[in-house]
């Protein structure tokens, strides 16, 4: 499992075994860099054992309260708190750390099992059930790799909601019997028992923020800036992604005001793309005078996709995962951590689709005899210049959590139909639907936009953008701290008022606070996603993979997909209007097949074969 992980850790491993549990780590070494710092850590009577992935911000405070307390520390670690912190509160102590975390605690005289996961689900966690036990890891890759006898089995119900929202959404994986431990949540172990699974945070409910847009603004810079501050303790050299957007650029800005050194900062471009992020990343640069590091890139493709999904471990097609590649691949270079805006769309209403969710929030308030008027003007409106705004609109009596699947859903549920055989069409549910009207129904946020933020934040964020930065920096052994989840902010945005979250455009209160620090060319440029050339990339670089992997014997004899349909979305890559998200995402998963299912199974058999 340790070699499985490597990437993760390259600087130092370990492992320790008592009774029936057995723990291993592999370092990334970033505070305190001796081998005193190394894990697993032991407390002082070698009763209790730990092992971490992530960083604790307020370790400082922490260890002064333990020291006081007559805790012993071998190491200036962040990660040795936590020990001491169990020692003290036991698993209640994860409701003390801020931070980015993932990490077990064992305690030997209990012979129990503490896992947890950080607020925002930075960190990773799986855990699987094996057939004389129980196994957890950051990556699914060591779960499957390690356990060669225990082929792991498909779950076809995860792949229904992957096609669905192009990521498997937690606590499901792609594997049965493989589980995500969700974020803001422990888990106890006791062998011969069930895990008991519990939420230890949530976003505050109760009234919303009062207050000045004055005031607001000033507190929300005034906790940023701390939240980036936190975030500048390292024992190795730091720097920052640099995108030309307005939440990478306010974290410079503040990385810039805080730091007495010239921050180092990074971004990148591809060929044939529109890459105007990389003028308005200059502008940044050239106002902070930051260590500024370009890279045009023109990407191997047919070799670089099933990289990425080799370390993803399970389907995920986002295809920005390519952008965050080579972005933390350049980095690296140069740095072991860096800073990002991810967060900043979520916790103040940031994206484009927003817009159109207001259109419904509009449908829901008005009057019952005006609102079928309401929704013909809006589907005419769709007819002419915008496809998806029509079918929003007519599912506008359906509910938000129906309406948002159109926004942010993949393939729908006609789609599905249209794609399926009969032995996939047995697992089609309505899963990810229950699951956005769970999350809606249990927000605490009091308005609508508030509650629509909230879902991306339990979701999209939690499953897609999480995940696609950890697996790509961590394969190149790069830390991405993420200001805008630090919880104190976090917790203040959600007690906005929508009013502060949009108006005529995302994410209010934010632009508000930092226009004297971002360039106001940058304040009010309008949202966008990064610039993949990714209908070149499809068209011509990946052309004869897609051909290759989508339309052979391989793929049609898994017997899931209907092969006209397929052969339907080939085509369209010869029209204006070619079907590049939908191929991307099938394209990763007949990938993510070959990868774990089919070479996974020939190479147990193979080694079962040579055991015996």
């Amino acid at each position: 499992m340790n070699r499985a992980l490597a990437h993760r850790g390259p600087d130092a491993d370990g492992t320790w075994n008592h009774g029936p549990c057995a723990l291993g780590h592999r370092r990334l070494s970033i505070i305190d860099l001796r081998p005193e710092a190394n894990q697993p850590f032991l407390n002082e009577d070698n009763t209790l054992v730990l092992v971490a992935n992530g960083e604790i911000y307020n370790f400082n405070d922490l260890r002064a309260e333990l020291v006081q307390k007559g805790h012993r520390f071998r190491s200036d670690s962040d990660n040795e708190v936590i020990l001491h912190l169990y020692e003290e509160l036991g698993p209640a102590c994860v409701a003390r750390l801020r931070g980015m975390f993932a990490f077990a605690v064992y305690d030997c005289k209990r012979q129990q099992l503490l896992l947890a996961r950080d607020r925002a689900g930075k960190k990773p966690l799986f855990y699987r059930r094996l057939r004389a036990g129980f196994a957890f890891a950051s990556e699914v890759q060591a779960l499957i790799s390690a356990f060669p006898r225990e082929p792991p089995v498909v779950d076809y119900a995860a792949l229904d909601e992957f096609l669905t929202l192009q990521y498997v959404p937690s606590p499901r994986s792609a594997y049965k019997n493989i589980w995500k431990l969700p974020a803001a949540h422990y888990a106890l172990l006791t062998p011969g028992r069930e895990p008991q699974i519990v939420r230890y945070w949530e976003k505050p409910r109760g009234e919303t923020m009062t207050g000045s847009e004055p005031e607001l603004a000033l507190e929300l810079q005034r906790l940023l800036r701390e939240a980036v501050r936190r975030r500048l303790t390292s024992d190795v050299p730091l720097g920052a992604f640099l995108s030309g957007g307005m939440d990478s650029s306010s974290v410079v800005a503040l990385m810039a005001a805080t730091s007495n050194r010239p921050i180092k900062t990074f971004s990148i471009g591809f060929s044939d793309a529109d890459n105007s992020d990389l003028v308005h990343a200059r502008l940044v640069a050239r106002r902070y005078a930051t260590e500024h590091h370009e890279m045009m890139v023109s990407p191997s493709m047919a070799d670089v996709v099933p990289e990425i999904v080799r370390h993803h471990g399970e389907p995920f097609a986002d295809s920005s995962a390519v952008a965050t590649w080579y972005l933390s691949k350049m980095t690296r270079a140069h740095v072991t951590v860096a800073l990002s805006g991810d967060g900043g769309d979520e916790n103040f209403a940031g994206y484009k689709r927003y817009w159109l969710a207001r259109l419904g929030h509009a449908y829901d308030r008005i009057p019952a005899p005006l609102r079928a008027p309401y929704q013909h003007a809006l589907r005419a409106v769709g007819r002419l210049f915008a496809p998806r705004l029509g079918n929003f609109a007519r599912a506008l009596s359906q509910g938000e959590a129906r309406r948002y699947l159109i926004l942010a859903g993949q393939f729908s549920d006609a789609d599905k139909r249209g794609l399926y055989l009969e032995p996939l069409r047995e697992f089609h549910s309505a899963a990810t639907l229950e699951r956005f009207e769970r999350v809606l129904s249990e927000g605490s946020a009091t308005s609508a936009m508030g509650r629509l933020a909230d879902l991306d934040w339990q979701t999209y964020l939690v499953d897609d953008i999480n995940v696609k930065v950890d697996i790509t920096a961590m394969a190149h052994s790069l830390e991405v701290r993420c200001p805008f989840l630090d919880t104190d902010v976090v917790e203040f945005a959600a007690r906005l008022p929508s009013r502060f979250l949009m108006r005529w455009r995302g994410k209010y209160l934010l632009r508000r606070a930092m226009r004297a620090l971002v360039p106001a060319r940058i304040i009010y440029r309008r949202k966008r996603g990064f610039g993949l050339p990714l209908k070149r990339w499809m068209r011509r670089d990946l052309r004869q993979m897609i051909e290759d992997v989508l339309l052979d014997k391989t793929a049609r004899e898994r017997e899931l997909f209907r092969p006209s349909y397929i052969e339907g979305l080939v085509r369209s890559l010869n029209t204006p209007s070619p079907e590049v998200d939908r191929l991307w995402t099938l394209l990763v998963l007949e990938l993510w097949f070959r990868e774990f299912i089919d070479h996974g199974s020939a190479q147990a058999a193979s080694e079962l074969r040579t055991a015996g």
